[in-house]
């Protein structure tokens, strides 16, 4: 059985990619939430992780003893362990477009990232409109998101980014969340997308343990006071 190590689900974007492409795909596995306090040394959070994970990071997967870390990796993993399952594009070129998709959010987008930290249960439209009118990078950022998506919804005819579901729609769906939360304006066709992924099963289960999870950590929150 696998063993998948995860953070809060309300803002662990990390942990989201994994947790979703093993939920979407059906393939078993047991959850291990070790919820944030601090990633201070000596931490509840990091005394438990650095005992699984020498990174000290979520997420982490466990299979037979071998210890997997760092969401690419997993990925990459999970597509050797399940080969019969079409994890990436079966065409060569599609899927080393998707890897390289991949590895772009997984280095960049930091501008984005940083502005619109994840927070599924917050609506900060308000927090989105600053951050573009005064973020030059935001706003690269974004148009570079689109611009993908775009492409790559007309090259495959949807409704995913390369037609069925794939490691690509797993990786960006945390960047599907921040999209939902700080509502910057976006074209039809990338805000269609975002529906679909919202409406995936696996997306919808994490969306909800997200929101039962009634957290408020305020390293986590800059931009919020305590509900």
């Amino acid at each position: 059985m696998l063993q998948l190590y995860i953070a809060n689900k309300n803002y662990s974007s990390w942990s989201m990619r994994p947790w979703v492409l093993l939920r979407q795909a059906g393939i078993d596995f047991e959850e291990v939430m070790v919820r944030f306090d601090s990633f201070a040394p000596g931490s509840q959070f990091r005394q438990r992780v650095d005992a699984i994970n020498p990174a000290g990071k979520v997420p982490a997967l466990v299979h037979d003893g071998l210890v997997v870390w760092d969401t690419l990796a997993i990925a990459e993993y999970v597509a050797e362990l399940f080969p019969e399952r079409p994890l990436w594009p079966r065409e060569r070129a599609a899927r080393a477009r998707a890897r390289s998709i991949c590895a772009e959010m997984h280095s960049g987008f930091s501008t984005l990232r940083r502005a619109f930290p994840m927070n599924i249960e917050a609506r900060l439209p308000e927090v989105g409109a600053l951050a573009l009118r005064d973020q030059p990078g935001v706003r690269a950022d974004l148009a570079r998101l689109v611009a993908m998506w775009t492409a790559l919804l007309r090259e495959h005819g949807g409704p995913l980014l390369f037609g069925d579901f794939t490691i690509a729609d797993a990786y960006y769906a945390p960047v599907v969340m921040r999209l939902v939360t700080y509502a910057p304006p976006l074209p039809a066709e990338v805000s269609a997308y975002i529906e679909r992924v919202c409406a995936l099963p696996g997306v919808r289960a994490w969306v909800d343990g997200a929101l039962a999870e009634k957290d408020f950590l305020p390293f986590e929150e800059p931009f919020r006071l305590q509900p």
